[in-house]
């Protein structure tokens, strides 16, 4: 079980030194309690007490890191069940399979696709992280030869799904300095690619078939000397997945259950795209740190990456655009003005609308601390003060050659004092951003 604070403040030498950059002992407990800093932080501490406290300086769930650079995938120490508690951190990975029966021309065709998996969505780049490389033809040579190829193709993450230590280590040898995760599916070839992992300092996922043998197997995995560990379920349903991986982070964070204190893989196995498209989103959901898709559709994808962008968004941070004027289309003097909040996805639905119409567009948005507009206007930061001060703020009178607004049909009430504070013709817009290209063509 953890430690609480007071357990932890007992085998602390309670000098209040501050050297750990706390004023107090008992604040360096409570954050050491709360996952929040390392024990090293203390350099006081006894080496009976820092033995004992070591499990309460580890996070229940172990980061780990997949890949190198910049675009390296980091998953795990996330610290709660729900995202409302605080946030959860390290978003899930999405990955797309490749095998190895594909011959070198289809899989360079699969990777191509795979590499135009990019997009943007509220001012943010959406994109995979991961191709795996998985070996059901059971042929060494068309393992490496995929690998090869896929190494050569891509700059994304890799990850290898073999059960031929054999086969894994001429891998490695293509890629290993870009750190891939080594995949295990068979209990009897694990051995074999530990030996590989340690040797080569990589992450290892081991596939269990319960959450009682995953813990039997990342003990085995630890006492080899691999220490970046992703556990994955198979022979279970969707729902048995889904239940294990919930089980299993509870009984981390709760029970600080080492065993299980790790991040989860799940594999899409669903041949039918809309289905597997559900269980990807169930995964990112419940609780998965990486997933594997088959499916390398736009459409299909892209509502994937659209799930994990809302799921692991800080509830209590939206994602806000700057506040100043946008130009949509090829503006003049001339052209209408629209107010709206930094909102980031009240401004790009608007701006799209906009640009749908035809009818080139100022927009201004007001800072509303990132809320929409009606949230904003029933929490009184998108008021008639509000936008009369960004009018002034921006300058915005100074390229016009006329001072007409249109504000949201869903805040009429604020046109009237609107007009009287900053002496500009208010004129009423839509109430949904839909009817924005017919009211614009037609003003």
């Amino acid at each position: 079980m953890a430690l609480s604070g007071l357990d932890i403040y007992k085998l602390l030498p309670r000098t209040n030194c501050k050297d750990c950059g706390f004023a107090t002992c008992l604040a360096f407990a409570m954050a050491l309690a709360g996952k929040r800093v390392a024990l090293d932080k203390c350099p006081h501490v006894s080496a009976g007490a820092k033995e004992t406290l070591e499990s309460a300086s580890q996070p229940a769930v172990k980061l780990v890191t997949i890949g190198a650079g910049e675009s390296r995938i980091e998953a795990g120490n996330e610290l709660v069940m729900f995202r409302h508690e605080q946030k959860f951190f390290y978003p899930c990975a999405v990955g797309i399979l490749v095998e190895d029966t594909l011959d070198d021309d289809e899989i360079g065709v699969e990777v191509e696709k795979i590499n135009a998996l990019d997009f943007e969505r509220a001012g943010q780049r959406l994109g995979v992280d991961l191709v795996c490389v998985s070996n059901p033809s059971k042929y060494k040579n068309r393992f490496v030869n995929a690998v090869r190829k896929v190494e050569a193709s891509t700059s994304l993450n890799i990850a290898l799904a073999s059960s031929d230590a054999q086969a894994v280590a001429e891998a490695v040898k293509i890629c290993g300095e870009r750190k891939p995760l080594l995949i295990c599916g068979e209990k009897a070839a694990l051995d074999g690619i530990l030996t590989i992992a340690k040797e080569n300092d990589l992450p290892v996922a081991v596939m269990a078939a319960d959450l009682e043998e995953a813990a039997k197997l990342t003990e085995i995995a630890k006492n080899a000397g691999v220490n970046e560990i992703v556990i994955g379920i198979k022979n279970k349903t969707l729902s048995g997945r889904i239940q294990n991986f919930t089980s299993a982070r509870r009984s981390a964070l709760k029970k600080n259950l080492r065993a299980l204190g790790y991040p989860f893989i799940a594999f899409t196995e669903s041949t039918d795209s809309d289905q597997e498209l559900a269980e990807a989103v169930s995964y990112i959901c419940k609780y998965a740190s990486i997933i594997i898709m088959k499916n390398t559709d736009k459409e299909y994808v892209f509502p994937a990456l659209v799930v994990r962008q809302d799921i692991y968004q800080d509830p209590q941070k939206p994602v806000q655009v700057e506040s100043k004027i946008y130009e949509v289309g090829r503006v003049t003097a001339d052209s209408p003005v629209m107010v709206t909040t930094n909102f980031s996805i009240t401004y790009f639905t608007v701006a799209g609308e906009v640009e749908a119409s035809k009818v080139p567009c100022r927009i201004i948005c007001c800072d509303a601390e990132g809320m929409s507009v009606l949230t904003a206007w029933a929490a009184e930061k998108f008021t008639a003060e509000t936008i009369t001060d960004m009018i002034m703020k921006c300058g915005i009178e100074k390229i016009l050659s006329h001072k007409k607004i249109i504000l949201p049909g869903y805040v009429s009430v604020l046109s009237g004092k609107l007009e009287e504070l900053s002496g500009w013709k208010v004129i009423v817009g839509p109430r949904e951003a839909s009817g924005i290209p017919q009211f614009l063509r037609n003003l």
